[in-house]
């Protein structure tokens, strides 16, 4: 039976060490140090590489990461029971820089959040339920468990309900894309520009694909490089500066 919120919610995360592989070496990781006087959101969820995991859940957190560490939230943790190797491919494969990846491989954490469920109908054995929670100083604030039905039911535990539990005000940013061009100085410029205001980007390097062809037949335009916010073209290096209001 899974637990409801309320009966978590005021109590003190699980004690575990995690045997994780940051940097590619294995380290002991413990509940306090992920935990212990900082302020953390924490999902969780059935298994690294299934659909909704990484379609969805992950890269929802992973977009959402610089607004949440604007609103005083320190690390965005995602666990699943799986073991270092396969969580630390899947980040990779995720390009999701802005999360920590924790494997519970044992399920020993999931358990004592008493969220351990048999998903041996699929063949995955003991999975984590899929959940979110807000932990501060080690200590669970708020937890949004999906509710208790048949499949893998995800409406709750998204970062934007997340989001608008710690901050109601907080809003999405919209999604920025450059086009961009190796040893080009005005793509350095544009990117500094960017990364100086801590705004979150995709860069699409030019290479064999992405040639200035594609470059005229997406933008309009022939020189590098160009950049697009919310679906609508801002433009070059210039248009950068004068759209995020600095002087060239």
């Amino acid at each position: 039976m899974i637990p409801t919120a309320t009966s978590l919610e005021g109590k003190a995360v699980p004690q575990v060490t995690f045997k994780a592989r940051p940097d590619d070496a294995w380290r002991d990781i413990t509940s306090d140090e992920l935990f212990k006087g900082r302020t953390v959101v924490l999902f969780s969820l059935p298994g690294a590489y299934t659909p909704t995991c990484s379609s969805t859940h992950l890269p929802g957190y992973n977009e959402l990461a610089p607004v949440f560490k604007k609103n005083q939230v320190d690390d965005i943790i995602c666990m699943s029971v799986n073991d270092a190797f396969v969580m630390n491919e899947w980040k990779a494969g995720q390009e999701a820089d802005n999360v920590t990846v924790i494997p519970d491989g044992n399920g020993e954490f999931t358990k004592g959040m008493g969220l351990l469920v048999d998903k041996s109908d699929l063949g995955f054995g003991m999975r984590s339920w899929r959940y979110s929670m807000l932990v501060k100083d080690g200590i669970i604030a708020k937890v949004f468990i999906e509710p208790d039905q048949e499949g893998d039911p995800f409406e709750v535990s998204d970062a934007d309900t997340m989001l608008a539990y710690i901050n109601p005000e907080a809003k999405r940013p919209e999604p920025v894309v450059m086009f961009s061009k190796p040893g080009c100085p005005h793509c350095a410029r544009a990117k500094a520009v960017l990364n100086e205001l801590g705004i979150a980007f995709t860069d699409i390097s030019q290479d064999k694909k992405i040639t200035t062809k594609v470059l005229m037949a997406v933008t309009g335009q022939m020189t590098w490089p160009q950049v697009f916010q919310g679906g609508r073209l801002i433009g070059n290096a210039d248009a950068v500066e004068a759209h995020f209001g600095r002087q060239g």
